[in-house]
């Protein structure tokens, strides 16, 4: 569960480009693993962050709609790509480029997804800032009801006019 009690900030800590933020969860979200440098970005206890809801470093600015995209995807046994506004438990924020995968048993079988997040690159933050707004002031504006159509209809309107389909917007940033 994200915490309410958490004011963001607008301080941002920065990836090193060797980073490698790797996080493991159920398929419900909840983490079973985290390593150190998530341990670190994240500004929790590794007791803080094995058995909370994966929402816990959910930033505000980012909007429901692009979480509905991730969770349709992989639990539909793909991989997905996106860059993500994440927040500390100081307030703080930091950015990612992340690829989630889900993570199958021997029968073939859904059993958890594995992410791992590096350092994004600077121009597709500066890009994609004002799709989120976007998208967010849309799910604000629709109610939380109809949220998430509102905030994944702006985006497969930005899709249309480029003629691109979501994951190649991803890569061409």
């Amino acid at each position: 569960m994200k915490r309410k009690d958490i004011v963001p900030t607008q301080t941002e800590r920065l990836m090193r480009e060797g980073d490698f933020i790797v996080s493991k969860t159920d398929t419900k979200g909840i983490i079973t693993y985290g390593n150190p440098i998530f341990i670190e970005f994240s500004g929790y206890t590794e007791e803080e962050l094995i058995g909370s809801q994966h929402n816990i470093i959910r930033h505000p600015d980012m909007p429901r709609s692009a979480f509905k995209l991730a969770w349709d995807t992989i639990q539909s046994g793909k991989e997905f790509f996106a860059y993500v506004k994440n927040m500390s438990k100081d307030g703080s924020y930091y950015w990612v480029f992340t690829h989630i995968t889900p993570d199958f048993d021997q029968s073939g079988r859904i059993v958890g997804y594995t992410s791992v997040r590096r350092c994004p690159k600077r121009s597709a933050i500066e890009a994609l800032t004002p799709v989120y707004k976007l998208m967010l002031d849309a799910e604000r504006a629709a109610g939380a009801r109809d949220a998430i159509a509102a905030g994944t209809q702006v985006l497969v309107d930005i899709l249309t006019q480029k003629g691109m389909s979501y994951e190649e917007l991803v890569f061409a940033l």
